[in-house]
Formats: structure tokens, C-alpha cells, sequence
């Protein structure tokens, strides 16, 4: 299948590529479908979370654990039952960056992150119960060596 991105152009992708949102992002509850496209070769620093039907539609997800190794998580019965998995090793975690002018504007949700079901492409946004993550952290408390927050 053929989509239209933001950032890349026109792109090929596989139906199995695609990640599956029932109740779409915050936000966003009518996007359902998204193709996760790496920046940087097959890294998953950072990616690019594209709408599969509307090319305006794209967020800039990071691996919390690249910024964070100590990001403890944790989710709800119902989250898991959403995902289809009570396998922790079957999940993959995202948190939503909004990218500024400077590193200093540039801002991440390590409250809300996205969890994909790596097995079978559903993912859901959820909002941690803990006061420990914010909405908005800056990205130099993580990259500037500050690390305030894990």
C-alpha cells in the first residue's frame, strides 16, 4: 500500500507495518491507523508516527528508555486487555515529543505514553497513575545530563 507522509514523501508500506489504535490517539480519536517510519535507519530513538489517511497527521515519538533507563511504566488491567497481551516483553513504549526551535522548548509526555503490542500491532495511549512523570519535560533535562526526572 501506498501513503502519502509528512516528512518522507510518498512511501511503500506492508499491512503488518501498520499499528492499530481502536480508540485513536488523545486528541486524535479518528486516526486509527499509523505507520511507525525510523529517522535514522532502524533505529527506534526516534520516529516518525505517520496517519496512514491524512499526511498532516504526524508526531514525533521517542523510546522513553533511550532518554530514561530507569522509566517504570506501569499499566492498567484494562490496558493490557486493550493490547490483547499480559506479556510485558510483547510491549513497546513511545511518548510523544513536540519538537521546538530549541532543545530547550522541545518538549516530551513521559505521562501518556503509546504502547504497541509488538505481536500484533494494537496500540493504545494511556496516562500513567503517577505523579513521578509530567506532561511536559523538557528534553534538556534528559540529553543536557540533568536526567530530574528518572
Amino acid at each position: 500500500m501506498e501513503i502519502n507522509t509528512l516528512y518522507f514523501g510518498r512511501m511503500d508500506c506492508q499491512e503488518n507495518e501498520i499499528i492499530r489504535f481502536e480508540e485513536g490517539l488523545f486528541g486524535f480519536e479518528s486516526q486509527k491507523d499509523f505507520l511507525p517510519v525510523p529517522f535514522d535507519g532502524e533505529e527506534d530513538s526516534v520516529l516518525c508516527l505517520q496517519s496512514v489517511t491524512d499526511r498532516d497527521t504526524c508526531f514525533v515519538i521517542m523510546n522513553p528508555f533511550r532518554l530514561c533507563s530507569d522509566y517504570e511504566p506501569v499499566l492498567k488491567e484494562e490496558d493490557y486487555k486493550a493490547l490483547d497481551t499480559m506479556q510485558e516483553q510483547d510491549l513497546s513504549y513511545y511518548v510523544v515529543c513536540v519538537m521546538r526551535q530549541s532543545m530547550e522548548e522541545s518538549t516530551v509526555n513521559m505521562k501518556c505514553p503509546i504502547v504497541v503490542n509488538a505481536v500484533t500491532r494494537k496500540a493504545v495511549q494511556v496516562i500513567l497513575d503517577t505523579k513521578k512523570y509530567g506532561f511536559r519535560h523538557s528534553l534538556s533535562e534528559f540529553l543536557g545530563g540533568g536526567n530530574k526526572v528518572c
